[in-house]
Protein backbone atom coordinates (compact mmCIF):
# COMPACT_ATOMS: atom_id res chain seq x y z
CA UNK A 1 0.00 0.00 0.00
CA UNK A 2 0.81 3.03 -0.82
CA UNK A 3 0.85 6.43 1.75
CA UNK A 4 -0.48 8.43 -0.97
CA UNK A 5 -4.16 6.85 -0.75
CA UNK A 6 -3.80 7.17 3.42
CA UNK A 7 -2.93 11.14 2.85
CA UNK A 8 -5.80 11.37 0.12
CA UNK A 9 -8.42 9.99 2.75
CA UNK A 10 -6.80 12.99 4.66
CA UNK A 11 -6.67 15.54 2.35
CA UNK A 12 -10.84 14.60 1.82
CA UNK A 13 -11.35 15.04 5.47
CA UNK A 14 -9.51 18.22 5.83
CA UNK A 15 -11.35 20.04 2.86
CA UNK A 16 -14.38 18.93 4.41
CA UNK A 17 -13.38 20.82 7.99
CA UNK A 18 -13.78 17.30 9.56
CA UNK A 19 -10.82 18.23 12.36
CA UNK A 20 -9.71 15.05 14.18
CA UNK A 21 -9.72 12.23 11.27
CA UNK A 22 -6.52 14.29 9.23
CA UNK A 23 -4.33 14.32 12.15
CA UNK A 24 -5.32 10.83 13.76
CA UNK A 25 -4.35 9.65 9.62
CA UNK A 26 -1.09 11.63 9.53
CA UNK A 27 -0.16 10.16 12.49
CA UNK A 28 -0.66 6.73 10.95
CA UNK A 29 1.35 7.53 8.23
CA UNK A 30 4.33 8.18 10.41
CA UNK A 31 4.18 4.54 12.22
CA UNK A 32 3.92 2.88 9.05
CA UNK A 33 6.08 4.46 6.40
CA UNK A 34 7.97 6.98 9.05
CA UNK A 35 6.83 9.71 6.82
CA UNK A 36 5.62 13.13 7.63
CA UNK A 37 2.69 13.97 5.09
CA UNK A 38 -0.06 16.14 6.49
CA UNK A 39 -3.71 16.54 5.07
CA UNK A 40 -2.72 20.18 4.25
CA UNK A 41 -0.22 19.64 1.64
CA UNK A 42 -1.36 19.81 -2.05
CA UNK A 43 -0.66 16.67 -3.48
CA UNK A 44 -1.89 16.32 -7.34
CA UNK A 45 -4.13 13.97 -9.28
CA UNK A 46 -1.79 11.05 -10.20
CA UNK A 47 1.01 11.29 -8.13
CA UNK A 48 2.62 8.87 -6.10
CA UNK A 49 5.26 8.02 -3.25
CA UNK A 50 7.92 5.50 -4.40
CA UNK A 51 8.22 2.52 -2.33
CA UNK A 52 5.10 3.90 -0.30
CA UNK A 53 6.67 6.67 0.96
CA UNK A 54 9.45 5.92 3.18
CA UNK A 55 11.21 8.47 5.05
CA UNK A 56 9.49 11.32 3.38
CA UNK A 57 8.49 14.77 4.77
CA UNK A 58 6.33 17.29 3.11
CA UNK A 59 5.79 20.85 4.54
CA UNK A 60 2.33 21.45 5.25
CA UNK A 61 1.96 24.67 2.63
CA UNK A 62 3.87 22.81 -0.13
CA UNK A 63 2.40 22.07 -3.08
CA UNK A 64 3.00 18.96 -5.65
CA UNK A 65 1.68 18.86 -9.10
CA UNK A 66 -0.16 15.89 -11.31
CA UNK A 67 1.77 12.45 -12.32
CA UNK A 68 4.65 13.12 -9.71
CA UNK A 69 6.84 10.46 -8.28
CA UNK A 70 8.60 11.35 -4.70
CA UNK A 71 11.05 8.77 -3.94
CA UNK A 72 11.98 8.05 -0.17
CA UNK A 73 14.13 9.83 2.01
CA UNK A 74 12.56 13.15 0.22
CA UNK A 75 12.03 16.35 2.10
CA UNK A 76 10.37 19.22 0.54
CA UNK A 77 10.84 21.84 3.40
CA UNK A 78 9.87 25.17 4.11
CA UNK A 79 12.48 28.23 4.47
CA UNK A 80 13.28 29.59 8.15
CA UNK A 81 15.22 32.16 9.53
CA UNK A 82 18.20 32.53 7.24
CA UNK A 83 17.35 31.03 3.62
CA UNK A 84 13.86 33.70 3.58
CA UNK A 85 12.98 36.11 5.24
CA UNK A 86 9.51 35.08 4.43
CA UNK A 87 8.40 32.39 7.03
CA UNK A 88 6.99 29.15 6.49
CA UNK A 89 7.53 29.48 2.28
CA UNK A 90 7.38 26.18 1.10
CA UNK A 91 8.32 24.61 -2.38
CA UNK A 92 6.07 24.62 -5.36
CA UNK A 93 6.28 21.50 -7.54
CA UNK A 94 4.86 21.54 -11.25
CA UNK A 95 3.45 18.63 -12.99
CA UNK A 96 5.09 15.84 -14.16
CA UNK A 97 8.26 16.04 -11.92
CA UNK A 98 10.70 13.09 -10.58
CA UNK A 99 11.85 13.97 -7.33
CA UNK A 100 14.25 11.09 -6.91
CA UNK A 101 15.62 9.70 -3.42
CA UNK A 102 17.01 11.39 -0.74
CA UNK A 103 16.38 14.85 -2.14
CA UNK A 104 15.96 18.32 -0.56
CA UNK A 105 13.85 20.91 -1.52
CA UNK A 106 14.33 23.80 0.92
CA UNK A 107 12.32 27.29 0.77
CA UNK A 108 10.39 29.45 -1.24
CA UNK A 109 11.09 27.84 -5.05
CA UNK A 110 9.58 26.52 -7.65
CA UNK A 111 10.73 23.51 -9.26
CA UNK A 112 8.93 23.42 -12.67
CA UNK A 113 7.00 20.84 -14.62
CA UNK A 114 8.66 17.94 -16.08
CA UNK A 115 11.84 18.36 -14.07
CA UNK A 116 14.01 15.75 -12.70
CA UNK A 117 15.70 16.05 -9.41
CA UNK A 118 18.70 14.14 -9.06
CA UNK A 119 19.07 11.60 -6.13
CA UNK A 120 20.65 13.65 -3.22
CA UNK A 121 20.38 16.44 -4.38
CA UNK A 122 19.56 19.89 -2.37
CA UNK A 123 17.43 22.47 -4.18
CA UNK A 124 17.72 25.69 -3.18
CA UNK A 125 16.74 27.83 -5.76
CA UNK A 126 14.19 27.59 -8.82
CA UNK A 127 14.36 24.97 -11.25
CA UNK A 128 13.43 25.43 -15.30
CA UNK A 129 10.85 23.62 -16.93
CA UNK A 130 12.59 20.38 -18.79
CA UNK A 131 15.63 20.47 -16.23
CA UNK A 132 17.54 17.60 -14.62
CA UNK A 133 18.88 18.77 -11.71
CA UNK A 134 22.27 16.80 -9.72
CA UNK A 135 24.38 18.01 -6.74
CA UNK A 136 25.07 20.11 -3.73
CA UNK A 137 23.80 22.91 -4.06
CA UNK A 138 21.83 21.36 -7.36
CA UNK A 139 23.03 22.71 -10.80
CA UNK A 140 20.87 22.38 -14.07
CA UNK A 141 23.25 19.18 -16.25
CA UNK A 142 20.45 18.75 -18.76
CA UNK A 143 16.88 18.82 -20.10
CA UNK A 144 14.26 16.06 -20.30
CA UNK A 145 12.68 15.46 -23.52
CA UNK A 146 9.70 18.03 -24.25
CA UNK A 147 7.37 14.61 -23.69
CA UNK A 148 8.35 13.87 -20.76
CA UNK A 149 6.03 12.02 -18.27
CA UNK A 150 7.23 11.14 -15.16
CA UNK A 151 5.02 8.26 -15.17
CA UNK A 152 3.84 6.39 -18.10
CA UNK A 153 0.10 6.63 -19.03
Amino acid sequence: MNAIYLYRLSHWFYKKNIPILPVLIRNIIFLIYNSYIPASAEIGKGSIFAYGAIGVVVHAKAKIGKGCVIGQGVTIGASEGFFSKKEQAAPQIGDNCYISAGAKILGNIIVSGNSIIGAGAIVLRDIPPHAITVGCPAKVVGNTPIDYLAISP
